[in-house]
């Protein structure tokens, strides 16, 4: 089986290099897990990245969570993806103007040096993007950002013409990668696909083998139907990183990704 059958024709589809890039990745490890690796310490998450590296594709970060941050160390964090052949995917969530985004993408922890991805919304228009875009440029490399089109935590205010709008802008940048969508949600899910096409990548956090309410409003779909319904990238976090033995719950969120990209 090639990487195309896979994907069914959305390798062709899809212009971006990192979408290429994640879909052989994904096609190589049968994994479309992506870890939300929400650590405060850079050895924590080194440890983890090392623990269950074979079975995610991408690691999704927020660097200023980190109580114990500095250049040299987090130097060793991008080391450390980059020896699993992982994308870094830092959640920033951008939502200012794009040329203060642009200098946010610099600043102390130098984002575009290191991050493959960014998220972020698109509340103050699409000045935003190439702002953030106008950053990679800065250091010479190719980057994507993934536009919040759908948010999975309860009493969240993305209406639908909010997300309408933001798919019109996504749609219209080559530095859109993709969408961030509702995990939480088949039908959302589903309906976003439909909206987007198949030129770019929807990634869902929101998604546990068990589908139960998390803390502080957080809901959960099952991975699978996430997957069924239009998902390309299952974010999953606690679901791994707080169980007793992540490799072998990473292992088993990526057969479950895969067997259902192979069913869609």
């Amino acid at each position: 089986m090639e990487v195309e059958e896979v994907w069914r024709g959305r390798w062709e589809n899809c212009a971006h290099p990192l979408c290429h890039q994640y879909m052989l990745s994904a096609f190589k490890k049968k994994s479309a897990v992506v870890l939300a690796a929400d650590f405060f310490k850079t050895e924590d998450l080194c440890a983890m990245i090392n623990s269950v590296g074979e079975y995610i594709t991408a690691i999704k970060t927020h660097v200023d969570m980190l109580e114990d941050f500095e250049q040299s160390s987090w130097i060793e964090v991008v080391k450390t993806a980059k020896k699993y052949d992982l994308l870094i995917f830092e959640d920033r969530k951008f939502a200012d103007i794009g040329r203060v985004s642009k200098f946010q993408m610099a600043g102390l922890y130098d984002i575009r040096t290191w991050a493959d991805i960014v998220t972020s919304h698109s509340i103050s228009g699409p000045d935003i993007v190439d702002g953030i875009a106008a950053s990679w440029d800065e250091v010479e490399r190719v980057g994507g950002v993934l536009l919040l089109a759908q948010m999975s935590s309860r009493g969240n205010l993305l209406s639908e013409n909010y997300s309408n709008n933001t798919i019109e802008i996504g749609l219209s940048s080559p530095h859109v990668l993709g969408f961030i969508g509702n995990g939480s949600s088949p039908e959302d899910i589903s309906k976003l696909r439909s909206r987007v096409g198949e030129g770019k990548l929807i990634w869902t956090p929101g998604v546990n083998l068990s589908a139960e309410e998390g803390d502080l409003g957080q809901r959960y779909g099952h991975p699978s139907e996430a997957i069924k319904s239009g998902s390309d990238g299952i974010i999953i976090g606690s679901g791994i990183i707080h169980s007793e033995e992540p490799k072998a719950v990473a292992e088993s969120y990526a057969n479950v990704s895969w067997n259902a990209l192979l069913e869609r």
